[in-house]
């Protein structure tokens, strides 16, 4: 009895229980935490698709129907996935005042956290480009004279060769780059606003995208030289020769005219 009693009391039988209790406990934590972690997480998204519900039936719902099936006033948003509500939303293109052939970006009416349940509810709708990360569209580390090779031959057509913009038909324009942030550039290569093309990860990786923006954040960054002189409006040489036309060559008239007028009266006299 006394050895038996001996070993009930050994001082290493309290640290193998703490030990026992604490892996116990462990395995309690890993096998639980998890899944109560992504039961929140379902039920954070579920909040904020409810609550862009809301706020999709009082501003969205009059033109893309009230499913987002679209009206004739308003295409489908069944698809467009989050990066396009983002975009259209967060740049104030969109509630859109009126129809017309472009609609125009404007004073952006909802808040972050208002944007993000709308594009929570229509993502819900069907699946499409998701909102990118900051580490997706960061120009950090970006490759910025690759970036303006893929600029000049993806972009430049429409929004010339420094982001500048420019006319398109019927109305309808491409518009400067220079006060855009990389997250909304992003996001219009992902989904391909109004007249633009997208351009999915299939067609211009994640990479490319950041060359690009690094290349327009960079040529249009006060601090970059110009040493071709005044940009002109980035368009190249058209607008240099149309200026070498209107100003070099009517100069050159001008002094022309000047000095054919005082040889005439040198003459005279």
């Amino acid at each position: 009895m006394k050895k038996l009693s001996a070993r009930r009391r050994h001082p290493l039988a309290a640290v193998v229980v703490l030990l026992l209790a604490l892996a116990a406990t462990g395995g309690l934590y890993a096998a639980f935490a998890p899944a109560g972690k992504a039961q929140a997480d379902e039920t954070a998204q579920s909040l904020a698709i409810e609550e862009g519900k809301k706020l999709y039936t009082v501003g969205c719902a009059s033109c893309h129907g009230t499913g987002g099936q679209g009206t004739t006033d308003g295409p489908s948003l069944v698809g467009v996935g989050s990066a396009a509500v983002d975009f259209q939303v967060g740049t104030g293109r969109m509630p859109a005042q009126q129809p017309g052939a472009q609609v125009p970006e404007k004073k952006v009416i909802y808040s972050q956290a208002e944007i993000d349940q709308l594009a929570a509810y229509v993502a819900s709708l069907g699946a499409g480009p998701i909102t990118p990360t900051e580490k997706q569209y960061s120009p950090e580390g970006a490759d910025i004279a690759r970036g303006g090779d893929l600029f000049r031959t993806n972009c430049a057509q429409c929004h010339n060769f420094t982001g500048a913009g420019g006319a398109l038909t019927h109305g309808k324009y491409a518009p400067p780059l220079n006060d855009v942030s990389p997250k909304h550039i992003y996001e219009a290569m992902q989904t391909g606003p109004q007249n633009m093309p997208s351009f999915p990860d299939t067609i211009m990786p994640e990479k490319e995208k950041k060359d690009i923006i690094a290349y327009i954040r960079t040529v249009n960054d006060d601090r970059t030289a110009t040493p071709g002189g005044f940009a002109l409006g980035g368009v190249g040489p058209v607008s240099e020769g149309l200026f070498g036309w209107i100003f070099g060559l009517g100069s050159l008239i001008a002094v022309a005219v000047w000095v054919a007028a005082h040889t005439a009266k040198a003459k005279k006299s």
